[in-house]
């Protein structure tokens, strides 16, 4: 399990309890400048690499925290005067050496920071982390190419993968539901590349994306209503723009009383439901079988009497099979894909229908996507990091062959002084499907749609890219 060393049982892993303070003050007055970090980190490493000969540590659960610190201690003073170590660095030595030999090394204070969202390594100097949706360069590095290749296969091998120059990739789940992508040699150029996705742990609802700026209250009614009115939804947008954080909240408002089948190449939702059987595709082992696809999956969950279907991302010729059981009596299930706008995703999804190798014809695919889709949420990432629904629309037939009514739209304002976005939701277009609530004993008040259609005013809802809101008069 990728985890930080400090969630460990301290029973189990040396290390666990020690103070960070000291570490901290270590840190910041050994880290003078990059250099000096790496001088540091390679002095770490000549004293692992010692270690690993002498100390028997192929059992770690079996030692008691304060016994392999003493033991610890004992090898530090034995190699501190061969690679000359001043007081600040022996005081991060001791904290940082059973990082190297139980846990991930030097990613071990990114995974322990809650606000870290993503780790991206680009090469042994140079790392970046996601912070409360901002990109910034970190402070923390490894020794060199050699000792961030350690690391990797140390986390790959954890979840029973390999990477070597005969597997040079590796995209995988780990225990704790992270997502790891990494990329060596020959593949790779300039060292190793190693990308960490962390996924919160609190169940998400639409009130709480209410509450931090990414749609209105009107939007989140119209949702929370839709599903439960079996609705199949598309959502669309790009990397790291929410996709997954709103199939999770609008989970949450599937009746209890259906049952739910969920096909993710990476299982990252967090459902909130009672029943929910959750299946996972599988690459093919080293001998190139038992590769199970999420098309496999999407067919399979058909035999499993589902209510609902909720395909993680749809990338490829499973669209076909996603349609199929929308159309066939497994209305409103949920999927995302990655699309730059409502239409794109329209557009990706009828061609990966084609790449079913199916000779269909253009409108008999729009006819298909039409009669299984009938909404399509779009979100996209703001500057500033905020993620933002930037549309609500319905999908409806035309003697053309489709066309989409906008209900909800996100209108960008400008960049405030921190710049952050600005921006206002609005309500457009009664949507048909409303029609259909009260058929499913769902409520709904569209006044709102009403009204718009003879005002001027909007949903009187303002959204700052930082999450705020102001009610407008």
């Amino acid at each position: 399990m990728i985890a930080p060393l400090e969630s460990f049982d301290s029973n189990q892993t040396p290390g666990a309890h020690e103070s960070t303070e000291p570490l901290a003050v270590a840190r910041a007055n050994t880290f003078a400048s990059q250099s000096d970090e790496i001088a540091f980190q390679q002095k770490k490493q000549q004293i692992h690499q010692r270690m690993v000969g002498c100390l028997d540590i192929a059992a770690p659960h079996e030692f008691k925290s304060r016994e392999a610190l003493d033991e610890l201690r004992g090898f530090i003073e034995m190699f501190d005067d061969e690679v000359d170590l001043s007081a600040d660095e022996h005081t991060r030595m001791m904290v940082e050496l059973p990082w190297e030999l139980f846990g991930n090394g030097p990613l071990e204070p990114l995974l322990a920071d809650p606000d870290v969202s993503d780790i991206l390594v680009n090469r042994a100097h140079e790392i970046f982390v996601e912070r409360n949706g901002l990109l910034e360069p970190c402070d923390v590095i490894f020794a060199d190419d050699a000792h961030l290749l350690q690391i990797i296969q140390r986390i790959v091998t954890q979840v029973g993968r390999r990477i070597d120059e005969s597997c040079p990739l590796v995209d995988a789940r780990l225990a704790d539901g992270s997502r790891i992508n990494a990329i060596i040699a020959p593949l790779a150029l300039d060292g190793p590349k190693l990308s960490i996705r962390r996924f919160g742990k609190r169940h998400t609802s639409l009130q709480h994306l209410v509450d931090n700026g990414t749609l209105s209250q009107s939007m989140a009614a119209f949702l929370r209503a839709a599903v439960q009115a079996r609705q199949s939804i598309l959502i669309s947008g790009g990397t790291g723009s929410g996709k997954t954080t709103m199939l999770n909240a609008l989970s949450s408002c599937i009746p209890n009383d259906q049952r739910i089948i969920t096909i993710e190449d990476s299982a990252e939702l967090i459902l909130q439901h009672p029943h929910v059987a959750r299946l996972e595709t599988r690459p093919a082992g080293s001998e190139g079988v038992g590769e199970y696809s999420q098309r496999d999956l999407v067919r399979n969950s058909l035999r499993m009497r589902p209510d609902r279907i909720i395909v993680g991302e749809v990338r490829g010729a499973e669209a076909l099979d996603m349609l199929q059981a929308m159309n066939t009596g497994h209305e409103g299930s949920l999927t995302t894909i990655h699309a730059n706008d409502t239409v794109d995703a329209i557009s990706r999804l009828e061609m990966m229908v084609a790449m079913t190798g199916l000779d269909l014809p253009s409108a008999v695919v729009q006819s298909y996507i039409r009669s299984g889709i009938s909404l399509v949420v779009h979100l996209a990432r703001q500057q500033g990091g905020s993620r933002c629904v930037m549309r609500i629309s319905e999908l409806l037939s035309a003697p053309g062959g489709m066309e989409f009514r906008h209900a909800f739209s996100y209108r960008r304002s400008g960049v405030d002084a921190n710049g952050l976005t600005t921006g206002k939701f609005e309500v457009g277009d009664r949507p048909e499907c409303v029609d259909v609530f009260p058929e499913f004993g769902v409520q709904f008040d569209d006044s709102a749609f009403s009204r718009l259609q003879t005002a001027q005013s909007t949903d009187a809802t303002d959204c700052t890219a930082d999450g705020t809101m102001d009610n407008a008069k």
